[in-house]
């Protein structure tokens, strides 16, 4: 074909996403995709020996369970198919000491202790009606929310930095401890404000539809949403950049799954100059640096029960969080990091070659640093599991430039597709009462509708899809 109504630059979930929503209104739909696979921030390669399968970004996958979109879409009939660890995620407190979260909140107590019902007193209304909540939480904007009084009592809540509802409602440090690992996966200060909602949201997503892994790699959910699209007729191709507009086949539509930064490269010139100048002005995090690694053994925990879960928060106390999390903001890593840890291969035989395993970790860096940390996170890992030096039989290592040059939606390293703070929470990526539509400058009456259907609309970052779902809304209402 020669003409589609839509072509769709990127295919991340968001990307597929707004494919998927497009195609089910039958409209022709072509998804380009500059890798030689589909998946974006969900793809799966053997990174260090053959047979090891590691998860190039994104591992565990909550917000795929609790999306609004991608639970109505039949991905098991594709082969998505979800593993559960025991416990949906573990804080590695002290060496010897370990805090698992159970999935079932009438469990906590057994964990927090005495702050076990302070827990229980701040999630519970929220995982009682979790589908409420992320209906709204991950709804489009200027829309409002649906259910006005449940978002307003969490608004309340969440506005909070992490510090200040921490302490405020736990006494314990280890409440305390593993709400800043919660709350640390915003990659900001915890000191900000807004904070205490990302902790808040991931903690209630682990009661309410677990942390799961996509069996045999996070490849799988891109692999189903492209089958998916297929079905209803669309086409995808892959190992074709495209650099300009005038690449493109002829469309009534164009969706970037791109950054701000990507959209400016490919359709600058296309573009309303006010709109132009606020996408220059968005702004990127902090980078991760990542190592992924195969072993030869189960990672030695000094703590057993951190083998309960495929996810561990490795930092220690709140305070040492905190420090760690301040400390990329002013252009340096702590001593300690903050690490996310993921051991895939203890729930899933499939990452690794029979009595072999995997795991990945990363910790947050200054934006664009070209600087190798693997050291100093391998050295983190050691002081909670002795031993586990000696069991790397390989190990990749991505900096933050690494990933940058890996997929260019990650800018300097920024995974999350730009700072999620207050103010660029919801004015992701400019100023505008449809965050999907793209200006353009001048009154062409040929060219093709823009729009930007990625993790720097809003909701943000997530493999979701809900930026890409949103965006084919908008694409529906212009063509209609």
């Amino acid at each position: 074909m020669t003409s589609y109504d839509a072509v769709i630059i990127g295919s991340g979930p968001n990307g597929l996403s707004a494919a998927i929503r497009l195609a089910e209104e039958g409209l022709s739909v072509l998804v380009l995709e500059g890798q030689e696979t589909i998946g974006g921030g969900t793809r799966t390669a053997e990174l260090t020996e053959p047979g090891f399968l590691h998860d190039i970004c994104s591992a565990i996958h909550p917000l795929a369970l609790a999306s609004p979109f991608l639970r109505t879409l039949p991905l098991a009939d594709y082969g998505l198919e979800w593993v559960q660890p025991d416990a949906p995620l573990a804080h590695a407190l002290r060496p010897e000491e370990a805090v698992v979260l159970p999935r079932e909140l009438g469990e906590v107590s057994q964990a927090l202790g005495p702050d076990g019902a302070a827990y229980r007193r701040l999630m519970e209304p929220y995982v009682r009606r979790w589908q409420d909540l992320m209906d709204d939480f991950l709804g489009p904007l200027p829309i409002p929310p649906r259910h006005p009084f449940l978002m307003a009592r969490f608004g309340l809540t969440a506005i909070r930095s992490a510090s200040g509802l921490a302490r405020g409602t736990f006494r314990g440090p280890r409440a305390r401890a593993l709400f800043a690992g919660l709350a640390a996966h915003s990659m900001m200060p915890l000191e900000w404000p807004a904070m205490g909602g990302f902790g808040m949201m991931l903690g209630i997503l682990a009661h309410a539809v677990g942390w799961p892994m996509a069996r045999g790699g996070s490849q799988r959910i891109a692999e189903a949403l492209g089958a998916h699209l297929e079905s209803l007729g669309g086409r995808i191709e892959t190992g074709v950049w495209v650099r300009s507009l005038d690449e493109l086949p002829s469309a009534r539509a164009v969706l970037f799954n791109t950054t701000p930064r990507g959209l400016l490269s490919i359709a600058g010139d296309r573009l309303a100059p006010g709109y132009a100048r606020q996408l220059e002005r968005y702004q990127y995090g902090p980078g991760v640096c990542k190592v992924d690694w195969a072993l030869d053994e189960a990672v030695p925990w000094q703590a057993p029960e951190l083998a309960r879960t495929a996810t561990v928060h490795i930092g220690g106390s709140f305070e040492t969080i905190a420090a760690s999390e301040r400390a990329v903001w002013q252009g340096r890593v702590a001593d300690e990091p903050y690490v996310l840890f993921v051991q895939q291969s203890g729930f899933d035989c499939s990452r690794a070659p029979q009595g072999r395993h995997t795991a990945w970790a990363y910790c947050h860096v200054p934006h664009g640093s070209e600087r190798d940390y693997s050291d100093l996170i391998e050295s983190q890992v050691e002081r909670y599991a002795p031993g586990f030096k000696d069991t790397i039989r390989a190990r990749r290592v991505y900096t933050a430039v690494e990933m940058a040059a890996y997929n260019p939606n990650y800018v300097g390293g920024d995974i999350n597709g730009g700072v999620q703070n207050l103010r660029q929470f919801y004015t992701r990526p400019a100023v505008r009462w449809n965050p999907y539509r793209v200006p353009q400058g001048g009154r062409g009456q040929e060219r093709p509708h823009l729009y930007i259907a990625s993790s720097a609309v809003p909701p943000g970052g997530g493999v979701h899809g809900m930026g890409g779902f949103y965006a084919a809304e908008a694409v529906l209402k212009d063509l209609a």
